[in-house]
């Protein structure tokens, strides 16, 4: 530990390190002070000072997606392959033609794999990188709020653990428990309800253009407890329907899955992207094909648990409102897992996917979803 004063505020920090064999991380610590109660994150200048040129396997820096193609090149190399890297996504803002993501694996000249990354992201910005490419320095690059500040501190407070892993063998990183290690340890005192699961589901159909999520043409617009889906024409191409998801249910028992995922059951596809709607989803009403209590007696019939589909649009505040009734709506019905989407540009507006604010509601969703004994 390695404690900081500044001469003429008086304000404390604190920086820690903790060393492992694969590696070390340190953070920044706010004791808490008089001198310093709260704080606006404009900046954290850490910087990762490589000694070469090295192969890097990047994505691109971004505050919104992930969803990338890896590419392989130089450091150096990064600012020319940039834009054809970046692909098109529902919702992505790079911010720098040298910006690349966490966790980054880079090999040097002499055969070291070095990584670079982030554990106990608790009540704070995603970190990203900017790369220095005449000299191969990163420095952190956080995740803005709406307000383009990076975030908002009281006492005592704390940084994520920056880690930095190196080893001649790749598969020793990947292995390695040295990120598990730098969180707290898990404050769910029985944790023997969370399992491994291999699944299978309907929605690869719906990227491919097979079926859709929506259950209807006839609705320019979907209003939650007002639109009625028994006065309008089914377009036929809906995949979330009860024979539909019968046949991935037979498939899964046949071939030794756990479960099976189904998006697109309940109701508001028809009007659900790209307008900044707050009101989306409820996540408890089933489309007039998705016969929801056949299909969860005749999957335990089976042997095979299901998945439910909380796709958000984005609308994170929507979400947290009906949270409470959504977790006990599974439990209700047998489901013990639930995958979780954020599809589109993060609504309040000017939100981002990776910023503080958001990673607290995640860290929320998380910790309700505990509380109701659910997989996430």
């Amino acid at each position: 530990t390695i404690s900081l004063q500044q001469k003429t505020s008086k304000r404390k920090l604190v920086v820690r390190f903790r060393l492992f064999d694969q590696g070390l991380g340190f953070r920044y610590e706010f004791p808490e002070q008089k001198e310093m109660t709260y704080l606006v994150v404009k900046e954290e200048k850490t910087q990762f000072a490589m000694n070469g040129d090295h192969t890097a396997f990047w994505i691109p820096g971004d505050y919104d997606t992930q969803e990338y193609d890896y590419t392989k090149s130089r450091l150096s190399e990064i600012r020319g392959l940039m834009a054809k890297a970046i692909t098109p996504n529902a919702s992505q803002t790079p911010f720098s033609p040298t910006g690349v993501q966490t966790a980054l694996m880079m090999k040097s000249d002499d055969g070291l794999y070095i990584n670079i990354h982030e554990a106990a992201l608790i009540n704070y910005a995603c970190m990203h990188l900017n790369l220095d490419d005449k000299n191969f320095v990163f420095q952190s690059w956080l995740t803005p709020d709406a307000n383009g500040t990076k975030g908002n501190l009281q006492t005592p407070a704390r940084s994520p653990w920056r880690t930095i892993m190196v080893s001649d063998d790749a598969r020793d990183i990947l292995a390695s428990r040295m990120t598990l290690n730098l969180n707290e340890p898990t404050k769910i005192k029985d944790p023997s309800w969370i399992k491994p699961t291999k699944y299978v589901g309907v929605w690869w159909e719906m990227i491919t253009g097979k079926s859709e999520w929506s259950y209807t043409y006839d609705l320019p617009s979907v209003h939650l407890g007002e639109t009625d889906y028994s006065k309008v024409k089914p377009h036929g191409k809906h995949g979330a329907k009860t024979a539909n998801v019968k046949r991935y249910i037979d498939f899964a028992a046949k071939h030794g899955f756990d479960g099976v995922l189904v998006e697109g059951w309940n109701i508001g596809w028809e009007d659900w992207f790209g307008n900044a709607k707050d009101h989306v989803f409820d996540f408890v009403t089933p489309y007039p094909d998705f016969d929801l209590a056949g299909i969860r007696d005749y999957a335990k019939q089976k042997g095979v648990k299901m998945i439910m589909h909380h796709e958000t649009s984005g609308a994170v505040r929507n979400y947290e409102r009906y949270l409470d009734s959504a977790y006990r709506f599974m439990k209700d019905n047998g489901y013990e897992a639930v995958k979780s989407g954020y599809v589109g540009n993060i609504i309040p507006r000017g939100e981002y996917h990776y910023s503080q604010w958001i990673n607290n509601h995640y860290q929320y969703a998380l910790e309700k979803a505990a509380k109701y004994k659910i997989m996430v």
